[in-house]
């Protein structure tokens, strides 16, 4: 008996050790900060928080959830909780309030401007008025974050187009000789185009750059003469000239456009963005100012080459995006290919210049596909001999002022999303980076949520710096972000860090609390050897607290010298960790053959789906957003008789009513509206029915004005609609169906009603009589001719048997004797 009852207690308390490791295995799976061993790994994780106090806390790991734990761990006091927070500040020197009118301080009128001369070399021509440095149209200017990964700030800023804001125009034209015409028109309505921009901006600067294609075959005829001037009244052929460095001198432009001379060429396709690269990243040569909308329209009638094109005469140095002018003039031409698009995008994007490019009816749908690839790009059509260029350039300038569009320069481990009400009112915030119709002075608010996704490897790029501003325009709002990736205590200086001889049993570095061992070393003091197996004594660091029995390290690694030593899988993504070996990244719910529906919705984190913002389920395969679920018909979730889960309405459903359909609008056993339209229908549509005044002919308390359709109307489940039919006063069906669209119904009505066929009961009394008369009268007729055919058959017989009787000739037939004799038929002679 004894021995009975010992077995039972063994078994007994062996299920229980069991239950309390499972247990403790659930605790670890629902809470991913008792698995992580370092500081660094702790505060990587969000909403984790490290404790460095020396000897650790008395009951429970040092990275725990501070918001499951009550704020402190046992054992650790505040001072020794290691919990930073993200944060976000703004210096106030950086926070410039926007301009909205005119600052005639920062400006120089155009005649002041003149007096003070200008150049037109490759110094840049820096003549024309103030830079407008003092104008601001982004605030704040500069922020600072301090993020920790997994975290998400929001940055608030606003954008305004200053009114009078310096604009620098540089003309960049195709001089080929297909183009004289053009130039001699340009050279015309110089004078207009700086009238026309002036009253847009005071502060305006204009210059002029023509090219013609690389000297080389095929592009250009390279016979000795033919260098010379490939053309009658032709100059020398050339890659890119600058004519004429920004400068705010009118006379000069007209002059410069008059004598730059054309060229020719052989092939059609021009060397155009070997000039775009050179007139965007020449920035001293051109003369562009920091402080400045700066336009260059590029003027052409033909196509374009790009990059690979140069292997044709045998270039085949790729553009390395670079400034090479000598003399005004594009000194790599014969060495370096042409860009290609994506150089000519990323150097447009990085000096903010918007591209205009003005061509022909011919190539203007080329040049539209080109814009959609050049950030801050637009097109136009120019006329046959660029008469129409003032009027393309200022509507490409407007459109280009009127949108606002916003673009950073974080980097992969930063996500950068932006919400704007745009100028709707700011409850009406979408997710959008992108306003249009703006005006001069228009204050356009935004709001950045910017997250931080991933630590760097690299520790130097924890701190980085990177601009949002808008496509086009110079200023910016610069944010320095400091990424909080390891702790303080991790680094030598600090008083929870101890690199001497005798901690970690001279094999380690104490940080934050723990001793980080050198390679080869392990254990909570680096006591251990890989070479040193493990032993019944030191189990115990390789099971839960406060478990003696059940598997090691969870039965998925092997205990050495008291640490778990997880399994390695076959596969390098699938990973066992935690201390005890209780947790993996491979065995969380699947769905769509996905775990946890793919990193876009979850990560798999010990065994359990941790979800991404937006998402929840097992899986996290539901999504919360709730917009779905909202009922066209009366803007309620699930039209306010079911839950939305997983984008989907759950109807209710109980004794009396059973809801169905995509949004719980469907109810079989419950009252429609069918009810309350019908009496307006019916009026509206038919002029009848109790709504219906015959004195005034009109509807009295209706507002529906329902469509009226010919033909039969059916019901468009997709559309939501419902099928409603009534019988009126004359027994006539009369159809309608009913939606709703922004919560107000819409109704198309059947024209016709679908009346019973009227009974003429006259109409089918004469028929009666008429065909009782009818057939009376053939029954009569039938008869008068049987009895006349009768009756002529009998004359007929009669006449035949007269006609075949033989009468004696010598008697009369008359007479009779005076004597008669009779017999006795009986008597037979006897």
């Amino acid at each position: 008996m004894w021995a009975q009852r010992s077995i039972v207690n063994v078994v007994c308390f062996s299920l229980l050790a069991t239950c309390q490791a499972q247990r403790a295995e659930q605790l670890l799976a629902q809470n991913p900060c008792s698995s992580k061993t370092t500081c660094s790994e702790c505060i990587r994780t969000p909403s984790c928080a490290w404790c460095f106090a020396p000897g650790g806390p008395i009951n429970g790991p040092r990275c725990f959830n501070p918001a499951m734990e009550g704020g402190v761990i046992a054992g650790c006091s505040e001072e020794f909780i290691f919990n930073p927070d993200s944060r976000r500040t703004i210096d106030p020197e950086f926070n410039r309030e926007l301009s909205r009118g005119r600052n005639q301080q920062s400006m120089l009128t155009y005649e002041e401007s003149l007096s003070q001369g200008s150049s037109f070399g490759g110094g840049g021509g820096m003549g024309g008025g103030g830079s407008g440095s003092d104008l601001v149209q982004i605030k704040p200017q500069r922020a600072k974050m301090q993020l920790r990964m997994g975290e998400m700030q929001q940055l608030s800023f606003a954008y305004a187009q200053a009114q009078d804001y310096p604009v620098d125009l540089y003309y960049l034209m195709d001089l080929s000789r297909s183009m004289k015409n053009d130039k001699e028109k340009l050279s015309t309505l110089g004078s207009l185009l700086s009238s026309t921009m002036r009253n847009i901006t005071s502060n305006f600067r204009i210059g002029f750059g023509s090219f013609v294609d690389k000297l080389v075959m095929p592009y250009v005829s390279t016979v000795p003469k033919n260098l010379i001037s490939p053309c009658e009244g032709c100059a020398a052929p050339y890659g890119f000239r600058n004519q004429m460095s920004l400068s705010i001198d009118t006379d000069y432009f007209e002059h410069a456009v008059a004598q730059a001379d054309v060229s020719g060429n052989l092939d059609a396709p021009e060397g155009g963005f070997d000039a775009i690269m050179q007139a965007v990243v020449c920035k001293q040569e051109i003369g562009w100012r920091d402080k400045a909308r700066r336009l260059l329209v590029f003027s052409t009638d033909a196509g374009f080459h790009y990059a690979g094109d140069g292997k044709l005469g045998g270039i085949v140095q790729p553009n390395d995006g670079e400034c090479h002018m000598e003399n005004n003039g594009y000194t790599h031409s014969t060495v370096q290919d042409y860009p290609s698009i994506s150089q000519i995008n990323l150097k447009v994007k990085k000096h903010a210049i918007n591209v205009i490019f003005a061509v022909t009816a011919e190539q203007h749908h080329v040049y539209e596909e080109l814009s959609k690839h050049i950030e801050g790009s637009s097109s136009g059509v120019l006329s046959a001999d660029s008469d129409n260029v003032v009027d393309l350039v200022r509507d490409q300038y407007n459109k280009i002022t009127s949108t606002v569009e916003m673009k950073d320069t974080a980097s992969d481990a930063l996500q950068v999303v932006y919400y704007s009400s745009c100028l709707e009112p700011k409850d009406k915030k979408t997710q959008t980076n992108v306003c249009d119709g703006l005006k001069v002075g228009d204050v356009v608010e935004f709001t950045a949520e910017i997250t931080l996704k991933e630590c760097p490897k690299d520790p130097n790029q924890w701190l980085q710096s990177f601009d949002i501003a808008p496509v086009g325009v110079s200023e910016s709002l610069t944010v320095n972000v400091d990424m909080i990736c390891d702790c303080p205590c991790e680094h030598p200086g600090q008083f929870a860090y101890d690199d001497r001889p005798e901690v970690c049993s001279g094999f380690g570095v104490s940080k934050c609390g723990v001793c980080v061992c050198f390679p080869g070393r392990f254990g909570k003091n680096c006591e251990c050897s890989e070479s040193v197996g493990g032993g019944p004594d030191l189990e115990r660091g390789c099971r839960p607290h406060n478990v003696t029995t059940g598997p090691v390290c969870s039965g998925r690694g092997s205990c050495l010298c008291g640490v778990c030593d997880c399994e390695k899988m076959p596969d390098p993504t699938k990973v066992i960790s935690g201390p005890f070996c209780e947790c993996d990244n491979f065995s969380c719910d699947m769905n769509k053959g996905m775990l946890c529906s793919g990193p876009d919705h979850g990560e798999c984190v010990c065994g359990k789906c941790a979800c991404q913002p937006g998402f929840t389920g097992p899986a996290c395969q539901c999504s919360l957003d709730k917009e779905p679920c909202r009922s066209p018909e009366n803007g309620e979730i699930c039209s306010g008789n079911g839950q939305c889960m997983c984008e989907q309405c759950v109807c209710k459903s109980d004794d009396e009513h059973h809801f169905s359909g995509k949004f719980c609008e469907k109810c079989p056993t419950c009252p429609g509206r069918c009810q309350e339209f019908k009496d307006c229908v019916l009026c509206e549509v038919h002029k009848r029915g109790p709504n219906y005044n015959p004195n005034t002919k009109i509807c009295e308390n209706c507002t529906l004005y329902p469509d009226i359709e010919e033909g039969k109307i059916e019901a468009n489940e997709t559309m939501n609609e419902h099928l409603c039919s009534f019988y009126d006063d004359e027994d006539c069906l009369y159809v309608f169906v009913y939606s709703f669209n922004d919560t107000k119904p819409y109704i198309r009505a059947q024209k016709e009603r679908e009346c019973p066929k009227k009974v003429f009961i006259l109409g089918i009394v004469l028929g009666v009589i008429a065909a009782i008369v009818l057939v009376g009268l053939a029954l009569l007729m039938l008869w008068k001719m049987v009895t006349t055919i009768h009756d002529r058959r009998e004359f007929a017989r009669f006449e035949k048997e007269r006609m075949m009787a033989k009468w004696d000739t010598g008697e009369n037939p008359i007479y009779k004797q005076a004597t008669s004799t009779f017999k006795n038929p009986t008597y037979a002679g006897k």
